[in-house]
This record gives structure tokens, sequence and C-alpha cells, in this order.
């Protein structure tokens, strides 16, 4: 025999080696792992459990909650269905797609008062004017370049209620961004309130 022919019959068996040990791994067995710490995370993640958390007791990443803790609510819970139900100043539940939930259920919690209107007004300064502009025409700079800002005091705009006003400051609606990490829903309310007084033109 010569020696490329030993050379293949080498391979040859190595060959059937390896494919003769890959058969025998299980369906759930994923092989060796290139770099794992680029898959599995240093820190604890709460939804994920790869290796026991040696600092809570049952060495579980997720612990139960503290005695007496109340559960946070969904709207269905919270705001049923009734068109007078009112929300929480903490509270807000209600996806991002279901604004004729927010206009049916929701109503502002907080008074109205002139301190209550001169903080929305400085909240309304602060977040909205440069597009609604000061007097919510629709006329603010970046509203120049952005359009389809609309005027507050116009068509349906002039009638749309606390629930739609919150759920849009909130959940943003058509080339409006959402603004619910920025501003809290205490002061969402106050906007509402503000909001309110300009469209009345």
């Amino acid at each position: 025999m010569t020696t490329k022919y030993k050379n293949v019959l080498t391979l040859a068996v190595i060959g059937l080696m390896f494919a003769g040990t890959s058969c025998k791994r299980g369906h759930d067995n994923t092989g060796v792992e290139y770099a794992p710490q680029m898959y599995d995370a240093v820190g604890y993640e709460p939804y994920r459990q790869i290796r026991p958390n040696t600092v809570n007791p049952q060495g579980l990443n997720m612990r139960l909650p503290a005695r007496g803790t109340v559960a946070r609510p969904n709207y269905h819970t919270k705001f049923g269905t009734g068109a007078s139900a009112t929300t929480d100043l903490m509270i807000y539940n209600i996806p991002a797609d279901s604004i004729g939930i927010a206009e049916r259920v929701l109503t502002n919690p907080i008074p109205a008062s002139e301190k209550t209107l001169a903080e929305g007004q400085i909240l309304y300064t602060r977040y909205c004017s440069h597009c609604h502009g000061a007097t919510g025409q629709g006329d603010g700079p970046v509203a120049k370049e952005y359009k389809g800002v609309p005027n507050y005091a116009a068509d349906a705009y002039k009638t749309m209620n606390d629930g739609h006003i919150f759920h849009v400051i909130t959940h943003g609606k058509g080339r409006m961004w959402p603004h619910g990490s920025q501003v809290t829903p205490e002061d969402r309310w106050k906007i509402v309130q503000y909001v309110h007084k300009l469209q009345q033109g």
C-alpha cells in the first residue's frame, strides 16, 4: 500500500471517528460554545438563570415580592370600562394602540387651580412649545421643518378630552414622539390642563 493511500485511509478513519462521536450527542446539546461570556451576562439577570445566585437565599436571581406588596393592576382591573372612571397619578397601563380606551376612562385627577395651570404652562413651554408653539397653534420653530403639527383651537383638536391628550403625551401619535419617559404622570396631567386652556384659543 502506497503512502498516498495510507494518508487517505487515515483521514477517512479520523473522519468516521468524528462523525460517530457527533451522532451520540443529544438534540439539546449545543456543542462547544466559543466565547460563552459573550452570551452569558456577568451581572444577574432576573428572567434568566445561568448559575446559582450566591446573594439570594434560594440561589435565584428573582426574589419573591416583599410581604404586603400590592400588585400593579392592568387597566381592566383598575379602570374597568366605565366612562366615569379616573386614574391614579402614577399608574398607567393602557397600551399605546388603545387611545379610544384612554378617551373613555381617563379624567384628570389633579384639581384645576391657578397654581397647577401655571406649572402646566412651564412644563408645556419646556416640552411642547418647540413644536406646538407658545399658543398651541402648531407654529413652533421645529414645526416649520417637521410639518403637520396641529393647532389646538382648530377642528377636532379643540374637543380633545383629558384621556386623549394624556395618552398622546405618553405614547405619541403620528409624527409626535412619546414623552412618557421624560415627563412624569403628574406633570403630564398639568400639561393637559394647560392644553385645555390653549384649546379655547
